[in-house]
């Protein structure tokens, strides 16, 4: 089990961002990467929305960083670390745009890009984009299909995608709120990443769908303060495991980027990302 970062700064959620993260400049943001590639974070993350409805901030947020764009500046930052997509919304994009502009940020990158990918919540986003929100599972389901079909592939139907990806395929993990999330993932993907699901939920979900070997599951260990209550933070990292987390998605207590580093190392120091909760 290894250890992922909840980007700070890129995707400031009402429940999760805190003020330091409102005022933080790119500077902080690339120090904030620079330090989790050294540290040895297998994966950082960026979300995606294009606008929040007005009425839908309070519980949402509203700034959300564009995750190509975002992805592609803190790749040319980092060596070694992971650029996962946290989660890109399928029926806002045809496929084959997605595999340009990803398979080339994994060209640039060295072979680094995780897809990280779901069907999508916000109607009112689907109306401003002109994009289809009934049947939208079944979209996501075909847009899948076709990202991988087409991932690392020079020509696909007689067309030509250049520049390809090195590589003929590209991790994809499936998010979502419901144990169908965990279908897709099990039938299209890599890897399950759940959303704000209830225990039980979650569990039943799990003991429904046999997982193939190498499936990732994501989940979020959030709250993490590894300097002032490491007991705790192993507990939380240790609750994912129980539940079947194969890569935990970290996101520590800060009052700013300097203190971020702080405890991202603190909780490096803390646990063995091989083996979370075991101490060094």
């Amino acid at each position: 089990m290894k250890l992922g970062v909840t980007t700070p700064v890129v995707t400031l959620n009402r429940a999760t961002a805190v003020a330091w993260e409102h005022t933080a400049g790119t500077e902080d943001l690339v120090s904030i990467a620079e330090a989790a590639d050294r540290l040895g974070y297998d994966f950082l993350t960026c979300s995606e929305h294009v606008a929040i409805p007005v009425e839908r901030v309070e519980r949402r947020g509203a700034v959300y960083w564009d995750p190509l764009a975002t992805l592609s500046f803190l790749a040319a930052r980092t060596s070694r670390i992971r650029l996962a997509t946290h989660v890109l919304v399928l029926g806002y994009h045809h496929p084959a745009q997605l595999v340009k502009q990803y398979s080339t940020l994994d060209r640039l990158s060295g072979g680094r890009v995780v897809l990280g990918v779901g069907a999508g919540a916000l109607e009112e986003e689907f109306d401003l984009l002109g994009a289809e929100f009934e049947g939208r599972g079944r979209e996501a389901d075909r847009a899948i299909r076709e990202i991988r079909l087409h991932w690392g592939r020079p020509e696909v139907d007689g067309f030509v995608f250049e520049p390809a990806s090195e590589r003929t395929d590209v991790e994809v993990w499936v998010g979502g709120r419901t144990g169908l999330s965990l279908r897709r993932a099990v039938e299209l993907g890599n890897g399950w990443v759940p959303f704000a699901m209830d225990r039980d939920k979650m569990i039943a979900a799990r003991e429904r769908y046999e997982r193939p070997a190498g499936f990732e599951v994501i989940l979020w260990a959030h709250g993490l303060d590894p300097l002032s209550e490491p007991e705790r933070a192993v507990e939380r990292i240790e609750d994912a495991g129980s539940l079947g987390a194969t890569l935990v998605n970290t996101r520590v207590v800060a009052e700013s980027a300097a203190h971020w580093i702080e405890q991202a190392e603190g909780l490096m120091e803390l646990t063995d990302a091989d083996d979370p909760g075991a101490t060094r």
